[in-house]
């Protein structure tokens, strides 16, 4: 902000004051820029930022517009080394200011409040190059050159500073003394470095991997600690040794480092062994557990499975192994004054398949997944199949088995079976009912006689049970009980249900009459027609025409013989009658309840059947009716 007192004025920078003495003539002639009159954006609270003569500034305006020739770049520089950030605007005489984070370092080449910074170069050429002589943290910011009279700015440059980290720092240094078999936690500390120290631990000139991190974001926003921890396994310990702890970051590529010296006391450092590996269920096996100690071994304890061996207290033990060595391991504890150390192994044992996981039988609906799940567990690795029982189609070799959208063929047992090669080999069957509508499967002709009682059968595979079976024909519908000349009867079977049609007295019109079998559940319907036709037509024409064929017979016997051979003829008559009446009877002889139900496979109908009936089913049921014995009469 520009303040005029009589003829003194003070144009004031964020942190730099400039005193202007000025006559009263000279303060007319002052021409005075603000940012908003130079088209910049306002940075912190400097207004007035230069002035000039109208006169000089009318012949500066009518000239070309300035331009930079050199642009301060990004760069990055290490704390205490020094760093120059150029600006160059040739043929321009007004002030440059120089921004660092959008606040005005000084008007001009005069930057007395910053000891470390100069501006350099020819200022005649228009040089005004920002040199910092020793980079600190606080450099660490974006800066700019601006020309204020020709209203141009230079590009942002960062100006990044480096910082190294203090030397690093492992704590309980420089001797970490602990007893063999304990743990080493090491844990290392490099602070107030720019950017983060990474940290390597190092032992014998090779770096040691598994190590921790954590990092502090210091107070200042910049700079960061970091902590590295450092665990080592007991047996990975030797005594003496040196392990050393690097703190390196962009700022110090070498490194900074230091070291400690690992002193170990000395409990038993133990080692077990198997033999023979691998082995067969049920064969012998020796473990032997081998120690140095100082002072001497003491005492042997052996265990399974955290369970004790009594029958075992020397340096070794020899016992008949089976599945179970291989998964719970036998360990060997070795004690000394000091300490004890407990060491354990597994055996590897091949045995045959064993159930982990038992498959569960499954009651899905039609068109949902069916997922069956069966682990078994086996040594050396074992083959899992899954298949239909009845056939030979792998299904899957995992231990999951997965049906997409179930059809009710689908239903059935499905087989989980395992093989551990020149081992043994494991099975378990499971069923899978698929709720869906009732499936018909009968023969669409069935045979009666005529004048006797006959019947229909429907048989029907349903999963949940049909909730209701009808029969109907003409106009009539009959589900249960007797209705006339009909009754109609169901009986469940370990296959589906049976429903039975009995018409008592059938005439003629029975065998022109389709009868309708609808059975239904929750999941829908299904439909089977069925057509009467009478048993035994064929038979009665076949005797008639033999019937004819006797009177001819004896015509021409009693002309040609005539005596004896006439009483030849007529015993050869009497047999030949005998004869033809018991291949009569043997095409009608029957019991009345002799009823046989088979299920066979049946082709697609004609072309004629198919449009009538277009849900043909694969699977029906033959049924065979015997009536009682009865001989037709002409």
């Amino acid at each position: 902000m520009l303040y005029l007192n009589g003829v003194t004025g003070r144009i004031r920078s964020l942190q730099h004051p400039v005193r202007l003495l000025l006559s009263p003539a000279e303060s007319s002639n002052i021409v005075l820029s603000s940012l908003a009159e130079l088209g910049l954006p306002g940075r912190g609270c400097c207004l007035v930022l230069g002035f000039m003569y109208k006169e000089k500034y009318r012949r500066m305006t009518e000239g070309q517009a300035s331009s930079f020739t050199q642009q301060p770049q990004d760069q990055v520089v290490i704390a205490g080394q020094p760093v120059t950030l150029l600006c160059a605007i040739p043929e321009y005489n007004g002030i440059v200011l120089w921004i660092k984070d959008g606040l005005a370092l000084g008007v001009g080449r005069d930057l007395s409040s910053y000891p470390r910074y100069l501006v350099v170069g020819d200022h005649l050429s228009g040089q005004h190059h920002l040199k910092i002589l020793r980079a600190d943290l606080q450099d660490d910011a974006v800066y700019e050159c601006q020309a204020i009279q020709a209203a141009i700015r230079s590009r942002p440059a960062r100006l990044t500073v480096l910082v190294p980290p203090d030397d690093p720092v492992i704590m309980g240094g420089p001797i970490i003394s602990l007893r063999a078999g304990d743990p080493l936690n090491l844990t290392c500390h490099a602070d107030n470095a720019k950017p983060a120290a990474s940290i390597i631990w190092m032992r014998k000139g090779e770096v040691i991997n598994g190590a921790t991190y954590s990092k502090t974001l210091l107070r200042d926003g910049k700079r960061e600690s970091i902590m590295s921890t450092l665990f080592i396994a007991p047996s990975d310990i030797e005594n003496g040794e040196s392990i050393v702890c690097r703190a390196t970051n962009k700022a110090i590529p070498s490194g900074k480092e230091t070291s400690v010296t690992i002193d170990i006391q000395h409990p038993p450092l133990v080692n077990l062994s198997v033999e023979p590996q691998p082995v067969l269920e049920d064969n012998t096996v020796k473990f032997h557990c081998s120690a140095k100690a100082n002072p001497a071994v003491t005492q042997y304890r052996w265990a399974k499975k955290g369970q004790v061996i009594k029958e075992a207290s020397g340096d070794f033990y020899e016992t008949i192994v089976d599945h179970t060595f291989f998964f719970e391991p036998v360990s060997c504890e070795v004690t000394n004054a000091l300490g004890s150390t407990n060491i354990s192994r597994t055996v590897d044992v091949y045995f045959g398949p064993r159930m982990a996981t038992e498959p569960q039988s499954l009651l899905v609906d039609l068109g949902s997944d069916a997922v069956f799940n069966c682990a078994w567990t086996g040594n050396p690795s074992l083959t899992i199949v899954w298949m239909k029982r009845g056939s030979g189609v792998v299904l899957s070799n995992e231990n999951k088995l997965t049906l997409k959208s179930v059809r009710q063929e689908d239903a059935g047992k499905y087989v989980c079976r395992a093989v551990v090669p020149r081992v043994g080999a494991g099975e378990r069957e499971v069923t899978l009912t698929v709720n869906g509508p009732p499936i018909i499967s009968s023969t669409q002709t069935q045979h009666a006689l005529h004048g006797q009682k006959g019947q229909i059968k429907c048989f029907i595979r349903s999963t949940p049970p049909p909730d209701r079976i009808a029969w109907s024909w003409k106009e009539n519908v009959l589900e249960s009980g007797t209705s006339g000349r009909y009754t109609v009867e169901t009986v469940s079977t370990d296959e589906g249900v049976i429903s039975t049609l009995t018409i008592s007295n059938i005439v003629r019109a029975d065998f022109q009459t389709i009868y309708n079998c609808t059975a239904w559940n929750s999941f829908g319907s299904d439909t089977e027609i069925i057509r009467l036709k009478e048993q035994g037509t064929e038979m009665k024409s076949g005797a008639g025409i033999q019937a004819e064929s006797v009177p001819m017979a004896v015509i021409i016997g009693v002309a040609v013989g005539a005596g004896v051979a006439f009483l030849v003829l007529m015993a050869t008559i009497v047999a030949f009658c005998c004869a033809r009446s018991q291949r009569n009877l043997k095409g009608v002889v029957s019991a009345k309840n002799d009823i046989r139900v088979e299920i066979v496979h049946k082709e697609p109908a004609s072309g004629r059947e198919a449009e009538e009936h277009p849900t043909i089913k694969q699977l029906m049921v033959r049924i065979y009716y015997f009536s009682p014995l009865q001989v037709d009469t002409p």
